[in-house]
């Protein structure tokens, strides 16, 4: 297998790879902590500082979750060196269950740390001095929009104006990556504000807009980021190009340049991705347009179909909702019964 072949992105899921490829790199989940979080107490954290445990709570994620992390996080500053954990959890959408997750969370973490204690001095954790670690929960959110779950679990329970003293009562912090501007990112001027400007690409016209972007950042940067954090955006983006079509051996030749400090590719190929942008959608329209004749031709057999169907049925544009329809157009011995399955009504 070439060198380039190891680089090759499988995972499409664009916001799971960049979470996770940036709680990965430590210099790059120290900087979220020092100038993201906004605690005084995390301000001088190091990479140096940080130990990553994530594979010993893989089991307590939800399936397929692969972009949330625990970190072990040594703080200097205090009068004795202290441990935090930090258990950072991503999230593109609103989750609304997120207060009683975290919660779970936190209990499986202590309740590993109070078992790695007892393993080291049995019968410690029963003794009057014995301290659990402080648990930092963040939720890094690269949604569309606000995050507007409640984020402390008492909210959550029924009757906790009257019993709130006994109802655990904390609070999770939320960092939503829409809180940043591309201007307040660009004037951070640090690697990580850079894989957040990548994170944010999600269209053919988001790379356009990288053009009003100094390109003193982009050159600051591409002097002084590490190899790692090179790669670590070449592969955001080159998610980003699959996901338009943009040929392997072009999103290849992009990771290359980018691993080269050449960052001009960025701005050289908006038209192309827009070419690659516009064909995916007009393949997507005919997929689309075909799926809606079979679907008529096949309720023809039927009866004759009434024009606000029809009509609702050609401007549809979602694959999935049109193959259901398919299905129950070839299922359905009459137009009821195909409206009544598909609760399609003229007044839609």
């Amino acid at each position: 297998m070439t060198d380039r072949e190891n680089r090759t992105i499988r995972n499409t899921k664009v916001k799971d790879s960049g979470a996770k490829l940036i709680f990965d790199n430590h210099l790059l989940c120290a900087q979220f902590l020092r100038g993201y979080v906004g605690l005084d107490l995390l301000k001088e954290v190091q990479p140096g500082d940080i130990e990553d445990v994530t594979e010993r709570f893989l089991w307590m994620w939800q399936e397929g979750r692969d972009s949330d992390s625990v970190k072990k996080i040594r703080l200097n500053g205090q009068e004795e060196p202290i441990c935090l954990i930090a258990l950072i959890e991503h999230q593109s959408s609103v989750d609304y269950s997120m207060s009683f997750r975290v919660l779970r969370y936190i209990v499986q973490i202590l309740t590993d740390y109070e078992k790695e204690q007892e393993d080291k001095q049995k019968g410690s954790t029963r003794k009057k001095n014995f301290r659990y670690p402080p648990i930092l929960p963040v939720v890094f959110y690269d949604g569309p929009g606000r995050w507007t779950a409640a984020e402390n679990f008492r909210d959550r329970v029924n009757l906790s104006d009257v019993l709130g003293e006994y109802i655990p009562d904390f609070r999770y912090l939320v960092v939503p990556l829409s809180r940043y501007s591309v201007e307040e990112l660009v004037e951070k001027g640090d690697e990580l504000s850079l894989v957040m400007l990548t994170d944010r690409l999600r269209s053919a016209a988001d790379f356009r807009a990288l053009q009003d972007i100094p390109r003193e950042y982009f050159e600051e940067l591409s002097r002084k980021a590490p190899e790692s954090v090179l790669r670590l955006i070449g592969k955001l983006i080159a998610v980003l190009l699959f996901r338009l079509n943009v040929p392997k051996d072009e999103v290849e030749e992009f990771t290359d340049r980018t691993e080269r400090r050449d960052f001009t590719m960025l701005f050289e190929n908006f038209e192309t991705y827009d070419v690659q942008e516009t064909r995916r959608q007009s393949r997507a329209e005919g997929r689309a347009e075909g799926r809606a004749e079979s679907i008529l031709e096949l309720l023809a057999e039927t009866g004759e179909v009434p024009d606000w169907l029809e009509k609702r049925i050609r401007r549809e544009q979602n694959l999935e909702l049109l193959r259901m329809w398919l299905k129950e157009a070839a299922r359905a011995g009459s137009l009821e019964l195909f409206l009544k399955e598909t609760g399609l009504s003229e007044e839609d």
